[in-house]
């Protein structure tokens, strides 16, 4: 039985704070939030964790920003579409690869070991949850607006009135949408690494 949503937002690198969420569902409260930093720091988290396999898991996929040459730079990860004619459009210093493979491992071990693992996308599922700013992504001003909106429009009373970090705010969105999971209000958006990216109905 699912007692437990938990969000995990990984950031693209250990320079990148992380953050963890864990949520009791009966309760609808929050009973740990932290900050993360390194992949161990991440396995130390999971190895300590005593309701694996009670707790629906969602985790963030980073992005890649492996720095890409000369004009490919121009052309390359967020700013570009995805081109399915590959004569018309190399795919050179594999700059198609939107999101960073860092944790795939250790989450597909989790996963074979019976743990309910699933990705999403940070910014598709603050958009469905009409969660997302105006503001400059992750600057103080969309920090600001995320933790509001999470206290008051999802009853998260226990957030402190000071800004918190946003890996932490981030991986309150993925405790929603492991929420969302568990009544069955998801999709499948596509396959990342053999786990499913889902996003809310």
């Amino acid at each position: 039985m699912i007692t437990h949503a938990v969000g995990l937002s990984l950031g693209p690198s250990s320079s990148v704070e992380s953050g963890v969420a864990v949520m009791e569902l009966a309760s609808h409260k929050l009973i740990y939030i932290d900050k993360l930093f390194s992949i161990s720091d991440v396995q130390l988290f999971f190895d300590n964790y005593v309701s694996l396999k009670n707790s629906a898991f969602c985790i963030s996929l980073p992005w890649d920003n492996t720095m890409l040459e000369g004009k490919w730079r121009v052309l390359s990860k967020q700013y570009q579409l995805i081109h399915n004619d590959e004569d018309l459009f190399l795919n050179r210093d594999n700059w198609m690869q939107r999101f960073s493979t860092r944790g795939c491992e250790l989450f597909s071990n989790l996963a074979e070991q019976g743990a309910d693992i699933t990705r999403f996308e940070v910014y598709l599922t603050r958009q469905k949850l009409n969660l997302y700013s105006n503001y400059k992504e992750r600057s103080s001003a969309d920090c600001k607006f995320l933790q509001s909106a999470l206290r008051y429009e999802h009853g998260f009373d226990e957030l402190p009135s000071n800004m918190m970090p946003m890996g932490q705010l981030e991986a309150i969105v993925g405790v929603l949408l492991a929420e969302r999971k568990i009544n069955n209000e998801t999709k499948n958006i596509f396959e990342f690494k053999g786990l499913n990216v889902i996003n809310a109905k």
